[in-house]
């Protein structure tokens, strides 16, 4: 049996690919188990996830032969709901890199992502209303803090589906790549990622996803425990002792963030 979920592990990040090419990546059970196993590995260990698909596709839905047999107890189990919450909840963060068709359930497991990005063929949306049921794995609450409410609404209630310019329009995805080119994009991000601390990443991440009451309390308690880090003080003395810093303090201009990442870039190894 094919695993409906390739693995690919690195010191700081995985790469999963979902599997299911014969049925376009259709989400099934077995995915879903893979999904929460992968998930229990990262809560143990940290790294940060890209998630992607075969042939083209990232998944073309939920599997709609096992979706068809499930009753009133299967949608109050949230199968489906449940592993994408746990993976929106990852420490680190997760990348989705999205080829072609991502729609119903393939849609919600891409919203649960941090970072999206997008092949031009990218056609994403969630027709769930047209096969009688809603889009019940996060799109009605995740959809409208990503596009707003009136934009949500609009795809939830129509089933519309977006193409990779209006996905990138609406901010539903951060950049569009050509195809052969999507999981270099992927990794690029990752590097950057790499490159700061992981617990303020963490941290980061933990601040962005509290609700608004939580704030600024959040913030407060979060950078408390960053400013006591040993990792702390060895980057903020590092970022000191460089020659860009100690021209900038006998004044001149230290170089920007923007291109201190861009040297980090063209350092990168293939």
């Amino acid at each position: 049996m094919t695993a409906p979920l390739l693995v690919e592990r690195h010191a700081d990040r995985v790469v999963a690919t979902l599997n299911r090419p014969e049925k376009r990546n259709a989400i099934d059970q077995d995915t879903i188990d893979a999904l929460h196993a992968l998930c229990a590995e990262l809560e143990a260990e940290p790294r940060t996830l890209i998630l992607t698909g075969t042939g083209g596709v990232f998944a073309a839905g939920a599997d709609i032969a096992q979706l068809r047999d499930r009753r009133a107890d299967d949608a109050r189990a949230a199968i489906n709901a449940t592993a994408f919450i746990r993976i929106h909840e990852l420490p680190m963060p997760v990348i989705a890199a999205v080829p072609g068709f991502a729609l119903g359930g393939g849609a919600e497991l891409a919203y649960a992502a941090d970072i999206r990005i997008a092949s031009p063929s990218l056609k994403i949306g969630n027709p769930e209303t047209g096969l009688g049921i809603i889009a019940a794995a996060g799109a009605t609450w995740r959809l409208p803090e990503i596009v707003g409410g009136a934009r949500a609404s609009e795809l939830l209630l129509t089933g519309r589906v977006l193409g990779a310019e209006e996905a990138l329009a609406w901010g539903l995805v951060s950049a569009v790549h050509p195809e052969e080119e999507l999981l270099a994009a992927a990794h690029a991000i990752a590097d950057r990622i790499a490159a700061n601390d992981p617990l303020a990443t963490q941290h980061t991440k933990r601040a962005l996803r509290a609700p608004r009451h939580e704030h600024p309390d959040i913030e407060r308690e979060l950078q408390a425990e960053l400013f006591e880090s040993e990792e702390k003080m060895r980057r903020m003395t590092a970022f000191l002792e460089r020659p860009s810093s100690r021209s900038a303090r006998s004044g001149t201009e230290a170089p920007a963030p923007e291109r201190e990442a861009q040297r980090r870039d063209e350092g990168r190894t293939p």
